[in-house]
């Protein structure tokens, strides 16, 4: 695999110099990667990118290459790029698994590092996170809402580039799509292959049915014709059955189906439906595509629309959203003390829950459903008989749990800079998603105004969080200077 070390932002470099020059090199610090709202205003977030982080951390490593264009910027000591040659990761990475649906402001990831490792990851590990989180999550949100049928990813001409475009269909696929266009992705991991025809076989041949028989010939145990390229009726539908009736059956194969790509979706495919039956082609199937999303997919399903597959392309590929993860500083160690640390802002969304702390799912005994998160300090014991949950901000809104079992949600990855983590296969992975989200009420599923999940701090966090605002506002009225009032 390619070395992409230098895939970090500028100032990382610049602070680890900063770092170095102050003798800081072998501080412990902590780093939780979180992120603060559910893309698509939804009620969830199904996390990814861990594969993908795990390689980069495999082959983090400075070769002389890196070296070399760090020392022609002109902007780092001959002692700072000697300490870069020999630096490897040697830190903890805790991780929630891919696959999993997760919530703003837990730790999704929590890593434990000497200071300049843990800052040079920051920038490849967020990007991994926030584009993988991003096309599973919307992958979830419309395989959820075709009630049961086959998504088909059908993105790789709207991604964003083309290692975009292949992860993408990695990522759709663990979110539950049956399979992908992208030929290069279905080699690379396993993914089933799938696609019909483009309007442009149809177009360049003299009459449709003759693209649909020249098709037929080359393609005769995989034909489903596009039949919408000049009137889905009159013409596509009825070119189809003709070439099933006069070449396809009488050779022996079979007709597959049919993709319509425009027009009133739940009316010409229930109009298909009646004229394939009446045909004696029952089994025939329905594939719809066109700029499909999660909202026009339910709506489908409520209209009755007649389909047997789905293909989008656009809405998971290059989803126009973002999952927006953050990678924050919440401690540092000194003589084996962990010293919790915290951004405060006046954007109340934007103070960070400091210390080193570990996330807690409980699960309802009776019926499996996840009934809420808990974030606490990573040295305490959560009690397995009762716990009540303290709403983070509103800390009046409290719910006692009772006859739980209980999960924690990070596992370890690396340990010691040594990868101890067995990374599922996509195809585990898949299976693993589908079987968490299952573990959802579905009202935290609903596309509108989902239910908001519990994701609250425990008594011991809220108290130490708020004592540190505390501190820090003290120390601001100690160290600034009155600001004038507005008149």
């Amino acid at each position: 695999m390619a070395n992409k070390t230098l895939m970090t932002d500028f100032y990382e470099l610049t602070m680890a110099q900063t770092y170095f020059d102050q003798g800081k090199e072998d501080e412990k610090v902590y780093f939780d990667l979180f992120f603060r709202k559910n893309p698509f205003n939804g009620g969830y977030t199904i996390s990814g990118g861990l594969d993908n982080i795990i390689e980069y951390i495999k082959n983090f490593k400075f070769s002389e290459k890196e070296i070399n264009y760090l020392r022609s910027l002109g902007k780092f000591s001959e002692e700072f790029l000697s300490y870069l040659k020999n630096l490897k990761f040697t830190g903890d990475i805790y991780a929630i698994p891919d696959g999993t649906p997760i919530f703003p402001n837990e730790p999704v990831m929590t890593v434990k590092a000497k200071i300049i490792e843990a800052q040079i990851i920051e920038t490849a590990l967020l990007a991994n996170f926030n584009h993988a989180s991003l096309v599973t999550t919307a992958a979830r949100r419309i395989t959820n809402e075709a009630n049961g049928k086959a998504v088909m990813e059908f993105g790789a001409r709207r991604a964003r580039g083309e290692d975009s475009a292949i992860e993408a269909s990695k990522y759709a696929y663990i979110g539950g799509c049956v399979g992908t266009s992208n030929t290069y992705s279905g080699m690379k991991y396993k993914i089933p292959v799938m696609g019909t025809m483009a309007h442009s076989l149809i177009t360049e041949a003299d009459t449709e049915y003759e693209a649909f028989l020249n098709y037929a010939k080359s393609n005769p145990d995989n034909c489903v014709f596009l039949v919408d390229t000049y009137d889905t009726l009159r013409s596509g539908i009825p070119n189809a059955i003709k070439v099933a009736k006069e070449y396809l059956i009488p050779n022996g194969h079979k007709f597959k189906g049919i993709r319509i790509d425009s027009g009133d979706l739940a009316y010409l495919s229930n109009e298909a439906r009646k004229m394939l039956d009446d045909s004696g082609f029952k089994d025939a199937t329905i594939c719809l595509s066109n700029g499909l999303n999660e909202y026009t997919i339910r709506d489908l399903v409520m209209q009755g629309a007649s389909f047997d597959s789905l293909g989008v392309g656009d809405n998971i590929a290059a989803a126009k959203e973002r999952v927006g993860g953050v990678y924050k500083l919440v401690a540092t160690e000194k003589d084996g003390v962990i010293i919790p640390k915290m951004k405060v802002s006046e954007d109340t969304i934007k103070t960070i829950n400091p210390g080193y702390k570990k996330v807690y799912r409980f699960y309802d005994k009776n019926n499996g459903y996840a009934l809420g998160d808990l974030i606490a300090l990573a040295d305490e014991k959560i009690p397995l008989e009762q716990y009540t949950l303290i709403h983070p901000v509103e800390n009046w809104k409290q719910t006692t749990l009772r006859n739980y079992n209980l999960r924690e949600m990070q596992v370890p990855i690396y340990i010691n800079g040594k990868l101890v983590y067995q990374l599922p296969s996509v195809e585990e992975r898949k299976e693993y998603c589908y079987n968490e989200f299952m573990t959802f009420y579905p009202e935290i599923k609903r596309l509108t105004n989902p239910h908001e999940y519990y994701v609250d701090l425990s008594q011991k966090l809220l108290d130490l969080k708020n004592r540190l605002i505390e501190e820090h506002q003290k120390r601001a009225l100690e160290e600034t200077t009155p600001v004038r009032s507005r008149s």
